[in-house]
């Protein structure tokens, strides 16, 4: 058989180990993993590694806040993730009040389609536990919407612990999962009130107003109430060693739970805010950064299975125009940092280089669980015959300084600027075609698809 395309010599990294074998593509498929293939186009990845797309579960393009809204759109940041090595997104739907949580459906997949470069999934998030809302979920599982996002914070998304319990139940019942964002809603009110009427407003003030303490009491609450629903949960950007270690041991009890971090926890620190000239606005984000003491024990939990997924929690805005309308106050500075394109640079250096996490252990956290949890494999995450033609050519050696100059993300900054990686995605192939080589995109808006997702691993 000929093929469209083959991939020859390089080392073929799966979530199970290494392969010696090329890649052969034919059309938008994988059509065999085998020696010696043959193709009406070949690359040569000697020295190379061969991966599947890495699929970043957590995102939040074109999204709105308050009175602005998050910088990158559905094309210019799923060409940011193609660029860094990603060939999956899953964002977010953020049904309005009076919306069905099909025409909320519909409207946020209207905004990408045409639009996104890569493949796209959605999670549907769920403000409040009225019946109206819960009796449309198993509707939503057969369009394909899987996931379902809540919130144990902020104003106008948060649930209590019974809404939260019936959320778990209904989306149990309909072979689901639920994502949570935990965070101590009260304690967080309580301390931001006080610093403001001390006058304490400054950047690093944002941290002071979410400790770790609140991160840790709302996971292990949600996960006692995931216990008691024998409901499958996913807990979203988990920033703390105590909130990992609750996570072990509800995973020790049988609860079917799921972690997931992002690059900021494991690499940067609560001294970024305390950058100078309002500069520590670029790294407010929810759960804050925290203190640097935090971080093995998220390493940790990373490696020996406790995190099954990195994500980015993408959610980007411009240091001057966005970040800087909370100049007078932390409480109004918009929440979130870029970095869907350097997330599989930077866990290559600092996890597989350093000894931390082993190339497959790499591949599974970015690209194979994300899919098995959500319902994708082994359509994404997966170089098997029959899965879609998401390869990622990466060169182990590659030195590269990262700089927002070189970045395709749309915000003026990043907040991993100088970071030195030595490895680096040369070749992104996205459903059979080559949409980004050597620095440069060459994909197409509106190429990408909207998933249908299957009921993921975690059903039992």
């Amino acid at each position: 058989m000929e093929f469209d395309l083959v991939i020859r010599n390089g080392r073929v990294i799966t979530s199970r180990g290494e392969i010696s074998a090329d890649v052969g593509i034919k059309g938008e498929n994988i059509s065999a993993i085998e020696k010696d293939l043959h193709g009406r186009d070949e690359i040569d990845a000697a020295g190379m590694l061969v991966l599947p797309g890495g699929i970043d579960p957590h995102v939040h393009l074109q999204m709105p806040v308050g009175e602005t809204a998050s910088s990158d759109d559905w094309f210019t940041g799923t060409r940011a993730a193609a660029c860094g090595g990603t060939t999956t997104v899953i964002d977010f739907v953020e049904p309005e009040p009076g919306d069905s949580l099909h025409a909320a459906l519909e409207k946020r997949k209207a905004e990408a389609i045409g639009k996104a470069v890569i493949d796209f999934g959605l999670h549907m998030t769920i403000t409040n536990a009225e019946t109206r809302t819960l009796s449309q979920i198993e509707g939503m599982v057969n369009e394909g919407v899987t996931s379902y996002k809540t919130y144990l914070t902020y104003d106008g998304f948060k649930l209590n612990d019974a809404e939260f319990l019936q959320v778990l139940t209904t989306v149990q019942e309909s072979g689901g999962i639920v994502l949570v964002h935990a965070e101590n809603d009260a304690a967080i009110a309580y301390l931001k009130a006080r610093l403001v009427a001390a006058g304490k407003k400054d950047p690093a003030y944002h941290a002071v107003s979410r400790p770790a303490v609140t991160e840790v009491e709302a996971v292990t609450r949600a996960l006692a109430l995931a216990e008691v629903a024998q409901a499958n949960l996913y807990l979203v950007h988990l920033s703390t060693a105590g909130a990992i270690q609750a996570v072990r041991t509800a995973q020790m009890r049988g609860v079917h739970a799921f972690a997931e971090t992002c690059p900021q926890y494991l690499l940067l620190d609560e001294r970024e805010l305390l950058r100078l000239d309002f500069e520590g606005a670029k790294f407010v984000c929810s759960p804050p950064l925290r203190s640097a003491i935090e971080q093995p024990e998220i390493w940790e939990g990373l490696a020996d299975g406790t995190i099954s997924t990195v994500g980015t929690d993408h959610c980007p805005f411009f240091f001057k125009g966005q970040k800087d309308l909370g100049r007078d106050t932390f409480t109004k500075i918009p929440g979130g940092l870029p970095g869907i394109e350097s997330r599989l640079a930077l866990l290559h250096t600092f996890g597989v280089r350093t000894g931390r996490l082993s190339l497959p252990r790499w591949v599974d956290v970015c690209s194979s669980l994300p899919a098995r949890i959500f319902g994708l494999y082994p359509q994404k995450g997966a170089l098997k015959p029959g899965s879609d033609a998401d390869v990622v050519i990466f060169d182990p050696e590659k030195k590269v300084q990262l700089t927002q100059s070189i970045l395709h993300e749309n915000v003026d900054y990043t907040p991993y600027e100088g970071f030195q990686l030595t490895g680096y995605p040369i070749i992104t192939i996205a459903s059979g075609k080559v949409v980004y080589q050597n620095g440069d995109f060459i994909g197409a808006a509106g190429s990408g698809r909207f998933l249908f997702r299957q009921k993921g691993d975690y059903v039992s």
